[in-house]
């Protein structure tokens, strides 16, 4: 078999994957997907359906599987099986406690189709995989949240939660969820609020209460990064000159603190950030290598440093 047939094979292959995870799949798509003409789409649905499969659909209007067929097992290869013991682990440490038990339950079924020698793979290597992370445990007291907020987007109907702001008052909202994202180790919800007439983002572990409600919203808001980016008008440049000595100190801190640009020199390396916190967590974390660093921007982030500073000489006396 030559090498033309064997790019065919794994084509139709991979095509009948993507009928098999998705409701409808359109040649286009696909042709973008693997780098082909949409003529080579058509020639290979026509394999598949000269195969037996029942495809339902026509060029131009998308493809599908005919409802209740029933594909056997799919096969996974030894990269795949691997990818999923490292993703397991990625999951078990930063996965929101209300997926974890939904997760271990998909990947067992994942497991009930592998061959006997990718189980004993994964016997044997998954313990030789860890992900150590700082991030510490938010104390949320709702178990079932995530799968909730997943299921008001799709139905799209709205949410009634009570919300324990960050300077702890507590008040109720009804949102119009459009979609949730992970960022500085905590889950957040972006979403339409009805009090406010305003797009917000709520930080998932301050939810006191959840629930949803009967009424539909049929507003189509698009994705959440758009309004994420919206969203971030409010924070504040600062720039930073930086000695290079300290550089590898700041690898992993310096984009938690948002970091946008950097910069080198020859004074030193030059940081720009866009950040939230200007007023209290971004200078406290500046002035833990204050000695070995210049604030070029903004003047109020350097009277705020100074303060820190002079509190901090003051309590050492």
């Amino acid at each position: 078999m030559n090498d033309h047939y064997l790019k065919k094979l794994d084509r139709v292959t991979a095509i009948l994957t993507q009928l098999q995870s998705k409701p409808v799949v359109r040649a286009q798509d696909l042709a973008e997907k693997f780098d082909v003409s949409i003529r080579t789409i058509y020639r290979d649905v026509k394999t598949l359906e000269n195969a037996g499969i029942p495809i339902v659909g026509e060029a131009g209007n998308g493809y599908s599987l005919m409802d209740g067929y029933k594909l056997p097992p799919i096969m996974f290869t030894k990269e795949e099986v691997l990818s999923f013991i490292t993703a397991e682990k990625l999951m078990q440490k930063f996965s929101h406690q209300s997926l974890g038990n939904h997760y271990q339950a998909a990947m067992e079924k994942v497991r009930s189709v592998l061959k006997y020698s990718d189980k004993n793979l994964i016997k044997n290597i998954e313990k030789q995989i860890d992900v150590f992370s700082f991030h510490t445990d938010s104390g949320d007291s709702l178990k079932n949240v995530i799968p909730i907020i997943l299921e008001s987007i799709a139905e799209k109907t709205q949410l009634n939660i009570k919300y324990q702001t960050v300077d702890g008052r507590v008040n109720n909202r009804i949102i119009e969820t459009v979609g949730m994202f992970f960022e500085f180790n905590f889950w957040y919800i972006m979403a339409f609020c009805t009090l406010r007439k305003d797009f917000r983002q709520f930080r998932i572990d301050r939810i006191l209460e959840i629930s949803k409600t009967l009424q539909p919203f049929l507003q189509e808001y698009g994705q959440v990064n758009d309004y994420r980016k919206k969203l971030n008008g409010n924070k504040v440049r600062a720039k930073l000159l930086v000695d290079k000595k300290i550089m590898p100190h700041l690898v992993n801190s310096k984009k938690y603190y948002g970091m946008i640009e950097e910069v080198e020199t020859e004074q030193g390396v030059e940081l720009t950030f866009e950040t939230e916190w200007i007023t209290d967590g971004f200078p406290r974390w500046v002035i833990t290598f204050a000695d070995h660093a210049t604030v070029l921007e903004p003047e109020s982030l350097k009277m705020k440093i100074k303060n820190l500073a002079a509190a901090i000489s003051k309590r050492m006396e």
